[in-house]
């Protein structure tokens, strides 16, 4: 009989043990997963389990709602420390209050946006924080909304405008991105002024235009993108204007901005800036193909270029001609002609003398101050006195790609260092290009 009580009570121990290891079992993917409210709730004035009308008794593992980018729980189970319960459960189900501390949403235009929701306010980045406030970057704005409403109440002589591709950027990045020219060395900045020859009592023109004058040489505006390289934008335009005007139109050439960029690497940085008396160096020594032989690689504006390798070669056949010795990047053109120009030569910062070098030899090159306003230029309004210069962001800015600034009054220094350059021209290459 002892036995038998023991085997009886053995047995029965069996059972218990195997009904307890029954009822534990191994945890579920719910039970493992943290709760949803360690950090408070979040958009507590949703509607979930009330939208679905959804309280489910005991554990219902499928009595669910989405909620942000997860699932929540209407049932009674949700309601442990742990808890995955929706965020409306305890009041539409239960009647009481969230036993959690709840985040208040932030609100815009209207509607209501959770906590850690983010939306941009121009080149603003702006979170939902727990206060139900939002929290936004303070990054100064390439287009300031408020500087455009103030230039065009007033009498500054010019109009601003808001340009899509340059909303989102803060002003850094515009200053990084969408210039691009260093000032020379303080030797390149003094170097002497070749002046111009001038009647004392000489008359100027009131209006002149070098596309006038000169029609199909003079090329239109050039667009950098978000490429600082405006150092080799300008550079090549108007070498490109000068060689064409001085060989009459027998070689109009719009020559390569990318070449400069991706070989003229001496004490030059590519699409991080460069120096334009750098850039006449090379084309002096080095020289350029064209555009349609090296075309501009990083024309998308809302990408940053990275450095690119050089893909054009030449060498000297004497005489200080040059000759490629690689084909075209473009596998569409097979034309590799060399363009070189002569060294660069300083003009006076005189109004008068800088007129009339336009207006003998063609457009000039001059570098300028930047401020922030100038990147919402559109047109200008009264100006009497005036120069037109082309700038290199796209056609779609200023006025088809131009802006007039005062003249005589070296606005923006504008007409501290301005220079000019004869294209390297023999009537070997006009006979030859004719």
């Amino acid at each position: 009989l002892s036995k038998m009580k023991l085997l009886w009570t053995l047995l029965t121990l069996s059972l218990l043990a195997e009904e307890m290891l029954l009822v534990r079992g191994p945890r579920t993917r719910r039970e493992l997963a943290p709760g949803l409210h360690e950090r408070g709730i979040r958009d507590a004035g949703g509607s979930y389990c009330e939208r679905s009308d959804a309280c489910c008794p005991d554990r219902d593992d499928v009595c669910t709602v989405p909620y942000l980018d997860t699932i929540c729980y209407c049932d009674l189970f949700c309601n442990r420390t742990v808890s995955d319960c929706c965020p409306d459960f305890w009041e539409y189900c239960l009647g009481i209050p969230p036993p959690f501390a709840v985040h208040q949403g932030c609100v815009r235009g209207g509607n209501e946006y959770p906590v850690g929701a983010t939306h941009r306010e121009n080149c603003n980045l702006c979170t939902c924080t727990g206060s139900g406030q939002w929290d936004c970057e303070q990054h100064a704005c390439l287009i300031n909304g408020e500087m455009i409403y103030a230039i065009n109440r007033g009498n500054y002589g010019w109009r601003a405008s808001n340009y899509s591709h340059f909303w989102g950027m803060t002003l850094d990045e515009g200053i990084r991105y969408r210039l691009g020219t260093m000032k020379p060395p303080i030797t390149v900045m003094n170097m002497n002024e070749l002046h111009m020859s001038m009647d004392t009592n000489e008359v100027l023109p009131r209006y002149f235009s070098a596309a006038d004058k000169w029609p199909g040489m003079i090329h239109g505006p050039l667009d950098q993108g978000n490429c600082a390289g405006s150092w080799a934008f300008s550079t090549a335009a108007v070498a490109s204007d000068r060689i064409s005007i001085h060989s009459r139109g027998h070689m109009t050439p719009a020559l390569s901005p990318q070449n400069l960029l991706s070989c003229d690497t001496r004490n030059q940085r590519g699409c991080s800036g460069g120096r334009i008396d750098g850039a006449w160096w090379f084309l002096r020594r080095r020289g350029v193909v064209t555009d349609e032989c090296y075309p501009f690689t990083s024309q998308q504006q809302d990408s940053v270029p990275v450095g690119r390798p050089c893909m054009m070669h030449s060498r000297s056949t004497g005489r200080g001609k040059r000759q490629a010795t690689a084909h075209c990047p473009n596998p569409y053109t097979h034309s590799n002609e060399i363009y070189q120009s002569t060294p660069a030569y300083r003009l006076s910062s005189d109004e008068k003398e800088i007129m009339k070098e336009l207006m003998e030899n063609g457009p000039v090159q001059a570098i300028m101050e930047v401020h922030e306003d100038f990147f919402m230029y559109k047109r200008a309004a009264a100006f009497t006195t005036v120069c037109t210069a082309a700038n290199s962001w796209g056609k779609d800015w200023g006025e088809d790609g131009y802006f007039r600034i005062a003249r005589g009054t070296n606005e923006c220094e504008i007409e501290t260092f301005v220079v000019g350059v004869w294209g390297r021209v023999s009537m070997e290459d006009m006979h030859h290009r004719k």
